[in-house]
């Protein structure tokens, strides 16, 4: 492993990195917030936090986000199901792990695919436990989650049993407000046909599972921790605009906050931070592989959500700048490969 002051330097370089506020949505604020909680790096504490799950253990993960479910709830969010897939991929490698990517039952062939372009063959839970015990396949179990209040709270309880998680992982997963209601960044009602999984999260969290979140706009899972810092900053962070009561930002907390300009850009810098503690560049998001990615996510029709568009571009920025960000994470960490 490389030396502990050279990993503290690539870590704060990776924050850096993924912080620039080019979308200028308050997350520099947000990033500033969680950054002085945290007491160091963000990417640090996430990849430290990953890299200490159990060797063979289980993580769940949720990403993916219904875009315009009042039209249809068969369109989701290109920003999440790369970065989610990118940390998965590292975790197997990593730690042999089983991991449990939680979604909309409608959005599950599209998570799916975008795992497998990652490296991950989508299989049962039972398939997972064989590939895990024998090496012999990096595998992704992907299900679907309740869309109702009820039903999500009652299949946090069955999930949480059944899979006894070491660890639970979040990313561009948007989560309700104090008022139940879950939000757009325009400040609009984003409830209609999504998975309530911010109540596995909430109960993972009363159980002392630990938590890492990944989220660029104050109304993800996790957010709950800088929620005063959401409402000071951010657009609609204190009043939505579909007059509920309340802003948009999520009430569900964390205990490693990751902020980022796009998610998964967040992820894309966890990996490398991975990449750089275990000295294996397997477990680098590389531009190459982003790029396959996002091609991946085109062709299952997952949207741009900011300019509503089938296309690669994520949160509105270009597809080359997600390449480039692979590519400087890369070379951020390279002196630790």
């Amino acid at each position: 492993m490389a030396e502990t002051a050279l990993i503290n330097r690539l870590d704060n370089r990776l924050d850096q990195l993924v912080n620039i506020d080019m979308g200028e949505r308050g997350v520099e604020h947000l990033f500033e917030a969680a950054r002085a909680l945290e007491g160091r790096s963000l990417i640090g504490a996430a990849a430290d936090a990953l890299m200490a799950v159990p060797e063979g253990g289980t993580v769940v993960l949720t990403t993916g986000s219904v875009s315009r479910a009042w039209i249809t709830p068969e369109l989701g969010e290109n920003d999440g199901p790369s970065g989610a897939a990118a940390i998965a991929r590292a975790l197997v490698l990593a730690r042999n792990v089983t991991c449990v990517m939680l979604c909309e039952e409608t959005l599950l062939p599209a998570i799916q695919n975008t795992c497998q372009a990652a490296g991950l063959f989508p299989v049962t839970l039972e398939q997972a436990a064989i590939a895990k015990a024998d090496k012999s396949l990096a595998t992704i179990v992907v299900l679907p989650y309740a869309t109702d209040d009820a039903s999500g709270q009652a299949q946090a309880e069955t999930l949480l049993a059944e899979l006894n998680p070491d660890l639970l992982f979040s990313t561009e997963r948007v989560g309700r407000n104090e008022f139940g209601v879950y939000h757009s960044m325009r400040g609009i009602d984003y409830g209609m046909g999504r998975a309530r999984v911010d109540f596995l999260f909430d109960l993972a969290l009363e159980h002392g599972i630990p938590v890492v979140a990944v989220g660029d706009g104050g109304n993800e899972i996790g957010m709950g921790k800088v929620a005063d810092h959401v409402k000071a900053h951010v657009p609609y962070g204190d009043t939505c605009q579909c007059g509920c009561g309340g802003g948009i930002g999520a009430v569900t907390s964390c205990d490693v906050l990751v902020t980022a300009a796009c998610s998964n850009w967040g992820c894309t810098a966890i990996a490398a931070a991975m990449a750089a503690r275990a000295c294996n560049a397997k477990l680098l998001h590389t531009p190459e592989r982003e790029a396959l990615l996002l091609d991946t996510m085109v062709a299952n029709g997952l949207i741009n959500s900011t300019h509503g568009i089938v296309d690669d571009n994520v949160d509105g920025f270009p597809r080359q700048s997600h390449i480039a960000v692979a590519e400087l994470c890369r070379t951020i960490v390279s002196r630790a490969l």
